[in-house]
């Protein structure tokens, strides 16, 4: 036992310092979450801010869009020309990507210099490219309602995990201590 424990020593490592790093980050965004029921940001500080940096872009590409608290629900209804395409909720906000995305490369750490800045650099592109995939996920229910179950469930979860995927490898063979280590 002893052997395996020293032979799987960088994979127990992982694994814990990710399952540690993701319970942390994830039981400070559910506090957070929980803290901001009745504030003035509907239904919380990001969903809210994301649904209203959509809107100012889908403006930008020409809808006349607008985005309204949802009175059944604690998500933003979100409107294109005056037709209700989409609801933006707390899981359409990317912070859940972001805490998944900083838990692996805190688990695969590098210099901390380098890991922090990664870590913001990586933050910002994947709330960035989030924001463009609420846009793109509108404009298509917009144009394509019928096909909302491939935009919503398919295409567009893919765009945000392959790119998760691709700054994860990135991170590992570029900077990560354990290529260095094992290769």
């Amino acid at each position: 036992m002893k052997s395996l424990l020293i032979q799987y020593k960088s994979v127990i490592k992982f694994i814990i310092t990710f399952l540690l790093v993701y319970g942390v980050l994830s039981f400070v965004y559910s506090q957070y979450l929980e803290l901001s029921k009745g504030t003035i940001y509907y239904p919380d500080y990001v969903t809210n801010l994301v649904a209203n940096q959509s809107e100012i872009l889908l403006d930008s590409f020409g809808y006349d869009s607008q985005v309204l608290p949802h009175p059944d629900e604690p998500s933003m209804k979100l409107l294109v020309n005056e037709k209700y395409v989409a609801r933006v909720i707390e899981g359409c906000n990317g912070t859940s990507v972001i805490i998944l995305f900083i838990a692996f490369v805190v688990a695969f750490a590098g210099k901390p210099k380098t890991t922090f800045f990664y870590i913001l650099s990586g933050s910002v592109l994947i709330y960035t490219v989030n924001l463009f995939r609420i846009v793109i996920l509108a404009i298509g229910l917009y144009h394509y309602p019928w096909r909302k179950e491939i935009l919503h469930s398919v295409i567009f979860p893919g765009i945000i995990y392959g790119m998760v995927f691709l700054l994860w490898m990135f991170w590992v063979n570029r900077f990560s201590k354990i290529k260095k280590t094992n290769g």
